[in-house]
């Protein structure tokens, strides 16, 4: 269970957060932004269904405004980072594209970092393949942690692979995993990807993340699809080394 839960009223996403960290991502350079810490899930919900924010609220304004660009319509409007027993974030990375490729994933246990994974080289691929590589991999792991009674939350900061397995696959299935324009590109996966999460649906809770806004978990997943780029590991293995979080993320980013 959270100690505490941070309502951001104002930010780079807005909602009820159980993170300090991923909060303080959401609401550091962003001119004006609103946000306090509760006690209670009750409390949090309360307050941030009041609207504009609370007596007490933190506010924010800096003279720099951060680059980053608010929550757009695409993305979850109320967005919890992470929100759920196990949070998995996924992204996927190519230099140039099409070219290297490689996938990475950061992995979260009630709201604190616990693995990191990277993997599936691919000296010829695409971001797109990337991408969608992470994703699977990331449903490969939430059936197991579903199947234990746990909440599984993924984040995803593509939206072709988040719409090829959720949405354009269904169409594709019904006309014989055909379209009318032509081949479906990374076919094999997006029909492997999408037998999992049509399975798994009414469980899971897959979103789309902002990319490159200071989120954490998103940020480090990208390091480690990069990592995957330079180390070339074929396979989709567990990062060993110490998860020091301000030292992964001096690493190179994609």
């Amino acid at each position: 269970m959270a100690s505490k839960f941070y309502v951001v009223w104002a930010g780079r996403e807005t909602g009820i957060f159980t993170s300090w960290p991923q909060t303080k991502a959401l609401v550091d350079g962003f001119t004006g932004a609103r946000y306090k810490s509760f006690k209670t899930r009750a409390e949090a919900e309360a307050a941030f269904a009041g609207g504009k924010g609370q007596p007490g609220a933190t506010t924010k304004s800096k003279a720099t405004v951060s680059k980053a660009k608010p929550a757009t319509q695409n993305q979850a409007t109320v967005s919890e980072y992470p929100d759920s027993d196990i949070d998995i974030y996924t992204d996927g990375g190519c230099e140039p594209n099409p070219g290297e490729a490689g996938s990475g994933l950061a992995l979260y246990r009630n709201g604190e970092l616990a693995e990191l994974w990277y993997g599936l080289y691919n000296p010829n691929g695409t971001n797109n393949t990337a991408e969608l590589n992470a994703l699977h991999q990331a449903l490969l792991m939430a059936k197991q942690y579903l199947e234990q009674g746990l909440s599984v939350h993924i984040h995803s900061d593509s939206q072709y692979a988040i719409k090829c397995i959720s949405l354009w696959a269904y169409g594709w299935k019904a006309n014989g995993w055909r379209r009318k324009t032509g081949e479906i590109a990374n076919l094999s996966v997006i029909q492997e990807a999408h037998q999992l999460y049509d399975s798994l649906k009414e469980l899971l809770k897959l979103s789309h993340v902002a990319a490159h806004v200071g989120i954490e978990g998103n940020e480090l997943a990208d390091r480690m699809s990069i990592y995957t780029i330079e180390s070339k590991e074929t396979s989709f293995s567990r990062y060993r080394q110490p998860l020091d979080v301000p030292a992964l993320l001096a690493m190179r980013a994609g």
